[in-house]
């Protein structure tokens, strides 16, 4: 089997493809939650705490200053905001993803708690009733 149709062989296979939608729509999901966090959810928890704007948090290590030669040089900042956004981002996904697993969990305990068709009857607890119910009908 050449390599060709050997990677093929696996790319093609269900888990793959599973894993690469999953990728996918993982991706657009973590967009989703980046602009529910930075839009929606920050603005009035910085408004609550005094109108601040969580990613402008900064820790500022050295100022920006300008060479002998005229070149900027940036701050040397710690982004502890934006951290605090991230942070908020993998909650929300987390606790997503703790949702749909649960609910994935709990359709297949309900599909394993499906009775199942009675076994058979054994045949000498057959016979044992037969004995039974002959044994009452004699006088």
């Amino acid at each position: 089997m050449g390599m060709i149709s050997e990677f093929k062989t696996f790319a093609m296979r269900g888990n793959v493809i599973d894993l690469a939608v999953g990728v996918v729509i993982g991706a657009a999901f973590g967009k989703i939650v980046t602009s529910l966090v930075n839009d929606i959810i920050m603005p009035p928890i910085g408004l609550l705490i005094g109108g601040v704007d969580f990613s402008a948090l900064v820790l500022t290590l050295r100022d920006a200053a300008v060479d002998a030669a005229g070149k900027e040089i940036p701050a040397v900042t710690i982004n502890y905001g934006t951290f605090i956004n991230i942070v908020i981002q993998f909650v929300i996904v987390a606790f997503a993803i703790f949702m749909v697993v649960r609910t994935i969990n709990r359709f297949k305990h309900k599909e394993e708690a499906k009775p199942e068709a009675p076994a058979p009857t054994p045949e000498d607890v057959l016979l044992l009733r037969e004995i039974r119910d002959s044994l009452k009908k004699q006088p």
